[in-house]
């Protein structure tokens, strides 16, 4: 007698998706290639129009109301899409249904607000899980290895360059670019993912000293450049900048340098170089979406992503990625727009 498919019996996780913004295509191809593990039950916009091209297009069904769907026993979580100052009320809203909740980053506009968030999800003993797909890149994915393992010794300094493009156009979308709609511009849009990936691999940060300015390539409310100097709580230096002005655009570069070697990874190339004279190389030649189409790469890190955080439910565990990692985030972006050192 042949031992029954494993898979067959493990129920598929059941997910709300609000919001079919510019966010929503990379998810929605990714729970397209997840459909033996995940059901999308449900999807809800604020355009109408919007809302059921999007659903036409992939095949999802359309949800009466978000009341509809939090009082909906059946429905295991949500997958937040919306800009980012309506995450805290939907937020507090599916914890207090029990839904467990998968937010696209930033938690929300101000580290206050997102503070709300991953406390309520705490109470409620619901998941939180922050959209931060680079993790699972496999470039990043070989280059976590190497670090955490100790290839590359302890660091003496991480530095985070990145230097993206965005039309003015991109920035004449009402509320982009603004505090009350985003939290911020290139730190808090775009940086946010590079610098997740930074301290992941180097640790937390002690202190920092930065500065932000708006240029005269773009006209919107926050900044499109930062630049900053980073200590470590490891005793590591570092650095950051950061731009949406850096015309046509260029892949961003983490750099680490350890006492055994030192690793750069730039876009979906990783390079290695070792003080013994031993290399190591890897190429993804996925893009990373730094030129003038934001929308310009690969949805199998957002594929892997929603599958951990799936399982992450079915096994009841954390998930990779979770709220504390999006408030770390956001507390040294709050730290490098007010330019204040200091202990965090």
């Amino acid at each position: 007698m042949s031992l029954p498919d494993r898979e067959s019996k493990v129920r598929k996780t059941r997910i709300a998706i609000i919001g079919v913004g510019l966010a929503a295509t990379p998810h929605a191809l990714a729970l397209n290639d997840l459909r033996e593990e995940v059901d999308v039950v449900g999807v809800l916009g604020r355009s109408r129009e919007r809302l059921e091209s999007f659903a036409n297009l992939y095949g999802f069904p359309l949800a009466e109301s978000l009341e509809s769907v939090l009082g909906d026993p059946c429905v295991d979580a949500v997958l937040v899409l919306t800009p980012p100052h309506t995450h805290l009320d939907i937020a507090l809203q599916a914890a207090a249904a029990g839904k467990h909740v998968l937010l696209e980053k930033p938690l929300d506009i101000s580290t206050q607000r997102a503070e709300r968030i991953v406390q309520a999800c705490h109470d409620a003993n619901v998941r939180l899980g922050v959209v931060f797909q680079n993790r699972f890149r496999p470039a990043v994915q070989r280059l976590a290895g190497l670090v955490h393992s100790g290839a590359l010794g302890p660091l003496a300094y991480a530095g985070l360059d990145l230097r993206w493009w965005r039309p003015q156009s991109y920035y004449d979308e009402p509320g982009r670019g603004t505090y009350a709609r985003d939290g911020g511009g290139v730190l808090m849009t775009q940086a946010i993912h590079s610098l997740d990936l930074l301290m992941w691999l180097a640790g937390d940060v002690s202190s920092v000293s930065g500065a932000t300015v708006t240029t005269t390539l773009h006209s919107m409310e926050a900044e499109d450049f930062a630049s900053a100097t980073l200590n470590f709580k490891s005793g590591a230096a570092g650095y950051l900048l950061a731009t949406t002005a850096a015309f046509p655009g260029f892949p961003e570069r983490i750099e680490l340098a350890g006492t055994h070697g030192t690793a750069v990874l730039e876009g979906g190339a990783l390079r290695v170089f070792f003080h013994d004279g031993g290399k190591h190389e890897f190429d993804d030649p996925s893009s990373t979406g730094f030129g003038a189409k934001p929308m310009d790469f690969s949805h199998v890190a957002h594929r892997e992503l929603i599958r951990d955080f799936c399982a992450a439910i079915r096994k009841d565990r954390a998930p990779a990625v979770v709220g504390d990692d999006g408030l770390r985030v956001q507390r040294l972006i709050e730290r490098i727009t007010r330019g204040r050192g200091g202990d965090f």
